[in-house]
C-alpha cells in the first residue's frame, strides 16, 4: 500500500498509487506520490513516467482523505489536516505538470476530486471503458480543481459538471479530445505502456526541452489558477459550511 515506483522497460518509469478501499490519499499520501513522480522524472535515462493503479482497483482517484479531516474536526483539531491536503494537492499536480518528461494518466474506474487534478496536469490520458472523471466537490465541502477539469472539456460543460457534482465518462472525454484512447480495462496497462513506449523512443534530451517548451507556451498558470481556488475552499472551512456539507456527505438527504 502506498505509492511505488518500478522501471518495466528501458526509458519508462510506472508510478503506482494503491491506498485501499478507494485511493482516497492522506496528506502523506499526496507527498509521497510528488517525490515519486519528480524522482522519475530527473532519472536521465527515464523518457516516460506512467501513472496508474494496481489491477483490481476500484478506481483511479478519489481525491482526498475526507475522514483524515473529519478526524481531526472530531478531536476539537483545527484546520492543519485541511493546510495539509491542500498544499499535498497542489505539490503533487505540480509534479505531474513540471515532470521533466512526459506523463501518461492510465486511469480505471472513478477519477474524482484530486484525481482530476493529476489527470489534467498529465500530458496524455489512457483510459477504461468504464472511467468516470468528475468533481464532486461542491458535495464534499470543498472547491478546487475546475483548474484541471477546464483542460478536459469545454468551458461551459466544465462549468455545469462542476455545478452539479456530474461526472463525464472516458468515452466523453475521448469525444472532447483529452483522452487519447479507450479501452477495457484488460487492456489498460498495456495500452498506457504501448503510449509511454512510443514516447520513450524519442531522443531523451529533446523530449525534456518538449515537455519545457509546451508548458512554456500554457496559456493558464495551473499552480496558480489551482492556489487561487484552494483560498475559496479555506474560506469554506473557516465559515464553518464546508463542515457542516461534509459531515453530511454520503448520508441519504432528505427528501
Amino acid at each position: 500500500m502506498g505509492v511505488s515506483t518500478s522501471r518495466p522497460e528501458k526509458g519508462i518509469a510506472v508510478v503506482t498509487v494503491d491506498f485501499p478501499p478507494v485511493n482516497a490519499l492522506p496528506v502523506k499520501g499526496w507527498y509521497d506520490l510528488a517525490d515519486a513522480v519528480r524522482e522519475a522524472g530527473r532519472d536521465p535515462d527515464v523518457r516516460c513516467v506512467v501513472l496508474t493503479t494496481p489491477p483490481g482497483s476500484r478506481g483511479f482517484n478519489a481525491g482526498v482523505d475526507i475522514k483524515e479531516m473529519q478526524r481531526e474536526s472530531a478531536a476539537g483539531g483545527g484546520h492543519q489536516a485541511l493546510i495539509g491536503a491542500n498544499s499535498g494537492c497542489a505539490e503533487a499536480f505540480a509534479a505531474v505538470y513540471e515532470c521533466e518528461v512526459p506523463v501518461v494518466a492510465a486511469v480505471a474506474g472513478f477519477c474524482l476530486g484530486g484525481g482530476i487534478g493529476l489527470v489534467g496536469n498529465a500530458d496524455a490520458i489512457v483510459a477504461s471503458d468504464d472511467a468516470t472523471f468528475g468533481l464532486p466537490e461542491l458535495d464534499r465541502g470543498a472547491l478546487g480543481a475546475a483548474t484541471h477539469l477546464s483542460r478536459l472539456v469545454p468551458q461551459h460543460l466544465m462549468r455545469a459538471l462542476y455545478y452539479t457534482s456530474r461526472t463525464a465518462t472516458a468515452q466523453e472525454l475521448h469525444h472532447h479530445g483529452s483522452v487519447w484512447k479507450v479501452v477495457p480495462r484488460d487492456e489498460l496497462p498495456g495500452a498506457a505502456l504501448e503510449l509511454a513506449r512510443e514516447i520513450a523512443l524519442k531522443d531523451g534530451y529533446l523530449i525534456r526541452l518538449a515537455k519545457a517548451a509546451i508548458n512554456g507556451i500554457d496559456p493558464v498558470d495551473v499552480r496558480r489558477s489551482y492556489r487561487f481556488e484552494q483560498g475559496f475552499t479555506f474560506e469554506a472551512n473557516l465559515s464553518g459550511t464546508a463542515d457542516r456539507v461534509r459531515n453530511d456527505f454520503g448520508k441519504e438527504k432528505s427528501k
